[in-house]
């Protein structure tokens, strides 16, 4: 699509601003330049929406440039394609099942106190962060890798399905290929930042925390029991457009192929309605972790 391609470049116009244009020729001209960054921290978020649409292969009809357009947007991204693309396909597949419903825990294993120290860690900055530096554990060699899956991971596990994907000979190639390129793009704009390296660090603080907080509120305190459930969130059109209609989160888990410009006629048609907006239910995951038979008191109800 056009429009798609016209979005994929306007976020790699964003990103040369941010990383090289900014630090090299505008900041050494005034140091309050950087208050810009306070707004483009957040664009990671817009640029996850158009990078998941080449996941689900719909951000061009070609199959072999959809790829190579989302190899380009997830380095930009700072993270491989590969591991974003096969953590996500795996959530549409477990969703809210035991294998990926990171707010619940059993009171039986588990204080609350004790879960809540992973649940927060992973909501306000460890999902991103998980994904930036997992290229480095592909730096080891395949047989360390398979020998490290079966020795720490439980083999029914999220991870370990996803490593199972990810330890494929191709799969390493191409991670460490674009490991090294991420890692080439962000030492790079760390140098050009100079003695303003502590912003550089500040802006992917920024981005971890947009892209962490903001990832699982489609999901946080609902049921257990359909694995395509998620909330449609009301949010004013103008945000909605910039996310790329990913708050109508329930109708893409009903209809994962279906492009973001369809999204908003498919919700029509269906009726469901929004279940709250989008603010409130960011604020809700404050809460902290949620435990399991209160998740499935939910089961069962429209």
């Amino acid at each position: 699509m056009p429009i798609n391609l016209a979005l994929g470049l306007a976020h790699l116009a964003i990103h040369l601003y941010q990383f090289f244009i900014l630090p090299l020729w505008i900041l050494p001209a005034s140091p309050w330049w950087a208050l810009s960054l306070l707004p483009l921290a957040a664009l990671n978020n817009p640029l996850w929406s158009l990078l998941h649409e080449t996941i689900h292969g719909s951000f061009h009809p070609a199959a072999r440039f959809n790829r190579l357009a989302g190899r380009g947007l997830a380095i930009l991204f700072g993270a491989p394609w590969r591991i974003l693309a096969v953590g996500h396909l795996l959530h549409h597949r477990f969703n809210r099942t035991a294998l990926d419903r990171p707010e619940a825990y059993d009171p039986a294993r588990a204080a609350r106190a004790a879960a809540a120290l992973g649940y927060y860690y992973q909501l306000l900055l460890g999902l991103y962060l998980s994904q930036i530096l997992s290229p480095l554990a592909f730096i080891l060699r395949r047989r360390w890798l398979v020998w490290a899956r079966r020795r720490y991971l439980a083999p029914e596990s999220f991870a370990a399905l996803a490593a199972l994907h990810l330890m494929r000979p191709q799969a390493i190639r191409e991670i460490r290929f674009d490991g090294a390129a991420i890692g080439l793009w962000l030492a790079a704009s760390l140098y050009g930042y100079g003695a303003y390296w502590w912003l550089a660090l500040c802006l992917l603080a920024g981005r971890a925390a947009c892209i962490s907080f903001l990832d699982y509120i489609y999901h946080y305190g609902t049921r257990t029991d359909q694995v395509s459930h998620a909330r449609n969130l009301r949010l004013p059109r103008p945000f909605a457009w910039l996310l790329l209609h990913f708050n109508l989160h329930g109708v893409h888990h009903r209809h994962p192929r279906l492009p973001w410009r369809a999204l908003p006629q498919a919700f029509r048609r269906e009726g469901h309605g929004y279940a709250g907006s989008y603010g409130p239910a960011a604020l809700a995951q404050l809460r902290g972790p949620i435990a399991l038979e209160r998740l499935r008191a939910l089961d069962g109800d429209a």
